[in-house]
Formats: C-alpha cells, sequence, structure tokens
C-alpha cells in the first residue's frame, strides 16, 4: 500500500493524527478547568479515522459522523481553532452557534451533516443522502461512522436493510472499541464480530485492524470503488481501543479491569503508525519528535486564541427560534 500512499500523504496522515492528539488531550485539560463542558475523546480511534478519510474523496463524497470524531473532522478541513471554538461554546462557533453539544450541529464547509446526540439516528440518515445520490446519478459515496453500541440500535438494522436492497453507495463503517459505554461487547452481541451481521444483509462484511492505517486504507479504498461501480454498500468493521473513558463525565475503573485499562497503551495507534513509518523509511525519530512539538505548538497557539475570544451575547438567545414572547 506504501504506492498508492506515498511519503506526503503518509505524513500528513500522521501530522493529523498527532494534532488530534495534542487538541484532544488539550481538551480535557479544559474541562478538568471547568472550561469544556463535556468531550468524548477519540484516543486509540485516530489511525482509524485519517486512514478511512484519506481513502474518500472530501470534494465528493459525504460524512456523517459521530460524536468520538476529532481526527475525521480535522482530516475534512476542520481547523483546531474550530474544534476549541465548538468545546468551548465561544462566539462564532460553526456547528451550532455554541447551542449544542461539541461537535453537534452541521459543517457545511466540510460537508459534515447535522447529527442528533440520540445514537444511532446518522445510519438511516446516511443512507437517505445515498439514495439521493443514486437518484441524481452522482458518483459520491457516504461514509457513516459510528460505535459497537449503535450497532446494537434498531436504525443499524434497518439502514442496512434498506441500503442493501437498493444497493446504495454508502459504507458502514463501524469503530468498535468494545464498550457501549460501560456495555461490553459480550453483553450486547452473541456473534464475535459485528462485521459478521453483514452476511445477513447480502453485502460484504470486513473486518479490519483500526491500528493499521493501511489495513483501513485498503478496506475503505475496496468498499468504496464497490460503491461507485454501484454494487452497493459495505460494512467495515475497524477495532480500536478507547484510550480513556467513554466522556470527560466517566469513570472507567468502575467497569474494567485494572490489568486491562493498564494494558491499554499497547493498543496506542500513534506509536504503532510512527514504528510502521520508520520502518518504512517515510519518517525518521527526529522528525517524529519534531512533529509532536508542532502539533502542541498549533494546539497551544489555538487555545490563547480561543480562550481570549467571547462567549455569545444574552440579546443572541432567541436567534434561529420559533419561540415568541
Amino acid at each position: 500500500m506504501t504506492n498508492e500512499l506515498n511519503k506526503s500523504r503518509l505524513k500528513e496522515m500522521f501530522r493529523t493524527m498527532l494534532i488530534s492528539r495534542a487538541l484532544d488531550e488539550r481538551v480535557w485539560i479544559l474541562n478538568r478547568q471547568g472550561k469544556a463542558a463535556i468531550a468524548a475523546s477519540a484516543q486509540g480511534h485516530e489511525a482509524s479515522q485519517v486512514a478511512c478519510i484519506e481513502a474518500l474523496d472530501p470534494s465528493l463524497d459525504h460524512f456523517l459522523i459521530y460524536y468520538r470524531q476529532f481526527t475525521v473532522t480535522l482530516a475534512l478541513g476542520t481547523t483546531p481553532e474550530e474544534q476549541l471554538r465548538t468545546f468551548l461554546a465561544k462566539d462564532g462557533e460553526i456547528m451550532s452557534g455554541a447551542r449544542q453539544f461539541p461537535l453537534h450541529g452541521s459543517h457545511p464547509r466540510v460537508d459534515l451533516f447535522s447529527f442528533s446526540n440520540v445514537v444511532g439516528t446518522q445510519l438511516p440518515q446516511a443512507v437517505g443522502v445515498a439514495l439521493a445520490d443514486k437518484m441524481r446519478d452522482s458518483n459520491a459515496v457516504t461514509v457513516v461512522f459510528f460505535g459497537d453500541g449503535a450497532a446494537s440500535q434498531g436504525d443499524c438494522h434497518e439502514a442496512m436493510n434498506f441500503a442493501s436492497i437498493h444497493s446504495l453507495p454508502v459504507i458502514f463503517f463501524c469503530e468498535n472499541n468494545g464498550y457501549a459505554i460501560s456495555v461490553p461487547l459480550s453483553k450486547q452481541m452473541a456473534v464475535e464480530n459485528i462485521s459478521s451481521r453483514a452476511a445477513g444483509y447480502g453485502m460484504p462484511g470486513v473486518l479490519v485492524d483500526g491500528t493499521d492505517i493501511f489495513d483501513v486504507f485498503e478496506a475503505t479504498s475496496e468498499a468504496a470503488n464497490r460503491a461507485r461501480r454501484g454494487d452497493g454498500p459495505t460494512l467495515i468493521e475497524s477495532t480500536v481501543e478507547r484510550l480513556l473513558p467513554h466522556t470527560t463525565d466517566d469513570d472507567h475503573s468502575k467497569y474494567r479491569r485494572k490489568d486491562d485499562i493498564e494494558g491499554l497503551s499497547r493498543m496506542d495507534p500513534l506509536p504503532i503508525t510512527a514504528e510502521k513509518l520508520i520502518s518504512i523509511n517515510v519518517l525518521s525519530k527526529s522528525d517524529i519528535q519534531m512533529m509532536e512539538k508542532e502539533a502542541k505548538l498549533i494546539v497551544d497557539d489555538a487555545t490563547e486564541k480561543i480562550g481570549n475570544e467571547p462567549y455569545p451575547g444574552v440579546e443572541t438567545m432567541l436567534l434561529h427560534s420559533d419561540l415568541e414572547f
């Protein structure tokens, strides 16, 4: 896959992962300082998300996300400043006007569709987008991201069934981190792999290592090619670890074993990806150290800038509302 993912692309992917991690860590600090209300970390998901986006065409394709999507949104072109403005609910916040949870709402510039905090609602919405593209004879592919918890929702089954019946150009991209908040996969379903469910809908089901950017890129590329040929949807299950609790309000020590938590670092995609890129002479250790410093500086600058911005004024409370007093 290194022939398709050239050095320049691989470096940019890794740079996005580093910025995502630095930004993610900063938001958790801001939460502990009482400045950010809540956050759902993407730590552990970075390689899976950046490789999926790299295999698609952001200028053509459509993306429906959920709340654990730091890296996806950065890979699609949002800026660290926009991300921080969202988490700090500052004036000019683009996704919801500082009126919703972080990363909730829509972002027209990067074609992010508005979505709900209700788990799984983005799945049938994505199928609707793909149906519209098929009716317009568009060559676009829609990818919808969801977790293993959403895979247990009725929306997921209905969306996959409809998409397969109508051969829609949609990729169901499940980031399986093993927990629906505190509920382990074994207590959600009787199958070992979510991807095995694809057979029941007449579509391919592909299991990939979510820490391997090459594995994810290859599977997503093939799914996109299949969709553009008119051969219908694909379910990709990308196995990852959630390195932190479900959100900043969660304590995963209440439901995860101590040795499980202590072993999470073995599945950290940043050092795994760094090692891969060093082994194929894309980056050196000194390159990585320099890129890590650059990522932290970018986040430092964004934090200082957004931290000094005002909050929306009280006079804006009823903007975009039908309420009358």
